[in-house]
């Protein structure tokens, strides 16, 4: 959303924020509007006075005559412009860092309530009761929450042995489906991002407070890949030829949960720093939520190939991300826990982030546009991982390890 959207749909983007349950309001951005209008149109009055009254003095001068009044008049019109400039410039700011408190338009398909518009497969029964992942990880020795508190603190995981093979083979089943079954290009980028990534992602400035800072070097530890891979052409123009972009990247992923405090405390539900696999793709805007519905069928694929029974919910408008048009979210079942657990968010985020990151795409006929930007979690854990191991178990206390993943794990079938 950008102030050209603002100044010519106003009511439509206080429909928007209304739907999003949104705080904010336009009207001061409106309100700057019409003053900047004004002042802009008293500059131009004033240039025209200046152009004429350079003409003036020029006449002047080839007659080798002077008027001191005519050079009074032209310092203080300069002075009153360059005054103005600067209320417009100060006024200009203002609205510049306001509009990017805004969100993202809204899909028509997109309501004020939630859908489940999918699912596959069906929870497991068991003959005994589940165990949940808290008490099955670290019965077998595979998860240590104990020591990771020790090291961190609160909200944090340790993967041991066989658990962190378990955790690399799944981050390296998702990177090579991504990469040898869809042509995703794999990109390994820094944990670390500067301001303007995040801002041209739409991650600043509305989760600052979500975000781990490290403020001497004014960088960010990322909450997900999206923003470096959305920003690794920011400030570049694309050839259509080159369309679609599609990246795949896994990164361990920070988040502080400050808004979630006293929820999902025990266990890894909900936890400060965890690994996942992220998709992003640029696109021609015309073929965008076909793009849409690709990559939520490859992270499906990604849960079906698991064995591991989802389903699939289409956000709110209330609920939606920030910078997100449209969202799928998967959720899959953990029988330990007893609970639909989201392990990817699938977005389709039109030209929000490629307009805040200038990320232009130049056409055959030689014009230009913003392609859109999507992204989704291919997949997101450790919630797989709960889902493996809570789902597998067994009575003896093994966990079956799925079949897709035993090449990556020396075929190994169990963990026991």
């Amino acid at each position: 959303m950008d102030l050209k959207f603002v100044r010519e749909h106003p009511d439509e983007v206080r429909q928007i924020l209304t739907l999003r349950h949104s705080p904010l309001s336009i009207e001061e951005i409106l309100q700057l509007d019409t003053q900047r209008r004004r002042l802009v149109t008293e500059r131009d009055e004033l240039h025209r006075q200046q152009k004429d009254l350079s003409a003036a003095i020029a006449r002047l001068k080839q007659n080798k005559q002077d008027d001191p009044e005519l050079l009074k008049r032209a310092r203080e019109l300069s002075d009153n412009i360059k005054l103005l400039e600067q209320k417009i410039e100060e006024i200009e700011s203002r609205q510049e860092s306001l509009v990017k408190l805004l969100p993202n338009r809204i899909h028509p398909s997109v309501t004020e309530e939630e859908e489940i518009v999918a699912g596959w497969g069906e929870p497991p029964q068991f003959d005994f009761q589940p165990l949940a992942h808290w008490d099955l990880g670290p019965a077998l020795g595979i998860v240590d929450f104990e020591t990771a508190a020790r090291l961190a603190g609160s909200r944090f995981v340790l993967f041991r042995g066989a658990g962190a093979r378990l955790e690399r083979a799944l981050i390296n089943f998702f990177l090579d489906t991504a990469v040898r079954k869809y042509g995703y290009t794999e990109i390994s980028p820094p944990v670390l991002a500067n301001r303007s990534t995040l801002e041209a992602a739409g991650q600043l400035p509305h989760l600052e407070s979500e975000m781990y800072r490290i403020e001497t070097d004014e960088l960010y530890l990322i909450p997900t890949a999206e923003p470096q891979l959305v920003a690794y052409y920011r400030g570049e123009t694309l050839t259509e030829e080159e369309l679609p972009v599609k990246m795949v990247a896994y990164t361990p992923c920070f988040r502080r949960e400050a808004g979630s405090y006293g929820r999902d405390v025990r266990g890894m539900i909900r936890i400060h720093q965890f690994d996942k696999v992220e998709l992003v793709r640029l696109t021609r805007p015309d073929r965008s939520y076909q793009d849409l519905e690709e990559m939520r069928s490859e992270a499906e694929g990604l849960l079906q190939a698991l064995g591991l029974p989802y389903r699939v919910k289409r956000l709110a408008a209330w609920d939606i991300a920030f910078q997100s048009a449209k969202t799928y979210d998967l959720e899959v079942w953990a029988a330990g826990v007893g609970r639909w657990l989201e392990v990817s968010s699938i977005s389709n985020c039109e030209d929000f982030q490629t307009r805040r990151g200038k990320i232009r795409v130049r056409s055959r006929d030689g014009s230009g546009y913003y392609p859109h930007a999507l992204n989704g979690s291919a997949l997101a854990l450790p919630r797989t991982f709960i889902a493996i191991i809570e789902n597998y178990q067994q009575a003896d206390g093994s966990i079956i390890i799925p079949e897709v993943l035993r090449p990556y794990m020396a075929g190994q079938e169990r963990l026991t």
